[in-house]
């Protein structure tokens, strides 16, 4: 008798301004490619990671991409609801997008948590790495200690362009 697998269906938000690369990330992790021309995500769109965690479990991401422009409107409660996890993204090469990140995790703690009242789990993702990251390396502890004060549970550096171990964790 062939015994069935077990099934979790899981929804992460993945916010931050317009143009960080929320839709790179999540393409190149999905479907393996990436292209340096997306469109700006209008409200939300999101994809589907099938992963076969062991033979008898399955696991089903669904990654929101949330529009950077979205923030402050009112659908963002809407689009957040039932998300167990998010991705915050920021541009490494764009100092502003950073700034942003402390209204983005307000924001998403403001609107939602999780059943037993405690805020999701969020990592920090510093994208575009590729292209240098002089705004990291600068101030390594600067990271680490942002991460602690505003709840973080990690950060990475990231690349949906090298897609590589180029861009390693930040160490902590």
């Amino acid at each position: 008798m062939q015994k069935s697998q077990t099934e979790h269906l899981y929804k992460i938000l993945v916010i931050g301004d317009l143009g960080v690369g929320k839709t790179s990330i999540i393409k190149r992790y999905v479907h393996q490619n990436f292209s340096q021309h997306y469109r700006a995500t209008i409200g939300v769109d999101f994809a589907l990671k099938v992963i076969h965690w062991d033979s008898d479990t399955v696991v089903r991401l669904q990654l929101w991409d949330i529009a950077g422009q979205e923030r402050f409107g009112n659908m963002t409660r809407v689009y957040y609801r039932e998300a167990i996890g998010a991705f915050i993204v920021f541009d490494v090469t764009r100092a502003s997008t950073f700034e942003a990140v402390s209204k983005w995790k307000d924001d998403l703690d403001s609107k939602l948590t999780l059943p037993n009242g405690k805020p999701v789990s969020v990592v920090l993702l510093a994208n575009k790495c590729d292209k240098g990251s002089e705004f990291i390396s600068a101030n390594p502890g600067r990271m680490e200690q942002f991460c602690k004060e505003h709840g973080f549970v990690s950060c990475f550096e990231t690349s949906a362009k090298r897609y590589s171990a180029e861009c390693a964790p930040l160490s902590f």
